[in-house]
């Protein structure tokens, strides 16, 4: 089995070797396969995509027109921890730590007691629900102090291995959402 250091290098070159344009037209998909899971969901913390992370701003207009609650996180570098921010408009994201977007200039405290399901970027997933980070531990801290949380995880289907290498501290997700398929765990 791969340790998780060779693992990350190796999905992130998956993920590169999709072109821009695959990963549009599967990231449109994926968008697809969310919108129809999250329409029951009311509250939803949403990451806000990087280059090239599933887009999710697509994902994050459709909640909000359909009036749900949407935060999204903003790291914490220094703590390692994630603070939640409600979001009203995409337009309020702009790029911040690790140039990840987040709305800084207008950022809305919520609890996550107000939030029912996270969708959590990742670099990979397998069939058993472990999935794989950038490795600092962010979201795997914050679901464990959350456990009430629904964890969905957004992939390309490139990003399946047979086997994610996992630590007491990691956090398994309830679902993962490929361009081909809803994978429930």
């Amino acid at each position: 089995m791969k340790d998780k250091a060779s693992l990350r290098i190796e999905l992130k070159e998956r993920r590169f070797s999709l072109s821009l344009g695959d990963r549009r037209e599967k990231g449109c998909k994926i968008t697809v396969l969310a919108e129809s899971v999250l329409k029951d969901r009311q509250s939803v913390l949403a990451y806000a995509a990087k280059d090239p992370e599933v887009e999710t701003l697509v994902l994050i207009n459709y909640l909000l027109n359909a009036g749900k609650t949407v935060s999204v996180p903003i790291i914490e570098k220094e703590t390692r921890t994630l603070r939640l921010s409600r979001l009203f408009s995409v337009a309020d994201l702009e790029p911040s730590t690790f140039n990840v977007p987040e709305p800084l200039s207008k950022e809305n405290p919520i609890s996550p007691s107000e939030i029912e399901t996270v969708i959590i970027p990742l670099l990979g997933f397998d069939r058993k629900g472990n999935r794989i980070g950038y490795g600092a531990g962010y979201y795997d801290r914050f679901l464990k102090d959350n456990p009430h949380l629904e964890k969905i995880g957004l992939a390309y289907a490139c990003q399946e291995v047979d086997l994610v290498p996992t630590e007491e501290n990691d956090i398994r997700l309830d679902m993962v959402i490929t361009e081909s398929e809803i994978i429930r765990f």
